[in-house]
């Protein structure tokens, strides 16, 4: 990765907080070495919402950076979940929009139940996919064409990746960081935050 790569997350009412914020964080504060002196941010990371204004899990007030038709151009479209997708799997304009973006995107990642928009969106036939442990039938019966696995903290299908619940999403950011730019940022990135990151669980 030579430039920045735009890393947007959508956001909508009753979104999990940890489920982008952990995200948020990772990819905020992940630094890449450029010459062994200095460093660089290799994402630059903004919040896509289509209201201004949006109360997340527990009352958390979140202003977004931008709106759905107002957002740049995204490399890595990150989809969260939470209770708030109830309403959003019916959001048609939504579900537009994200079917747009992903066609468009790199790299596509859910945490938790932002899995049953990309099955709403039929964009999980042939992959295999999870989401959080209370919605597994749900996706199940959402995505019958999908390998659901309840086994993993995340996938990987190349360029779909997805998270089991909340915090699995840190666990699948900081393995993206490790993919797109090696195992050793990731680690630091990891230390900075004081958190327990195994590669090793990559793998099983």
């Amino acid at each position: 990765m030579n430039c920045s790569k735009n890393l947007g997350i959508l956001l909508f009412d009753d979104v999990e907080v940890l489920d982008f914020c952990g995200p948020f964080e990772v990819f905020s504060i992940t630094r890449a070495s450029t010459d062994g002196e200095s460093s660089r941010k290799p994402f630059n990371v903004f919040t896509v919402a289509e209201n201004p204004e949006i109360r997340a899990r527990n009352g958390l007030r979140v202003l977004s950076d931008y709106s759905l038709g107002e957002s740049p151009p995204m490399d890595i479209l990150l989809l969260p979940g939470g209770m708030g997708i109830r309403q959003q799997i019916s959001n048609e304009p939504l579900i537009d929009w994200i079917k747009d973006r992903t066609e468009k995107a790199e790299l596509v990642l859910s945490v938790c139940t932002g899995a049953l928009l990309l099955a709403e969106a039929g964009l999980l036939d042939g992959l295999e996919a999870t989401t959080h442990h209370q919605a597994i039938n749900r996706l199940r019966k959402m995505a019958p064409h999908t390998r659901v696995r309840d086994d993993r903290r995340f996938v990987d299908n190349g360029k779909y990746i997805l998270a089991a619940g909340i915090s699995a999403g840190i666990d699948m950011s900081l393995y993206t960081v490790a993919r797109l730019l090696g195992r050793e940022t990731a680690l630091e990135t990891a230390r900075h935050m004081e958190y327990a990151w195994e590669p090793s669980i990559d793998k099983e």
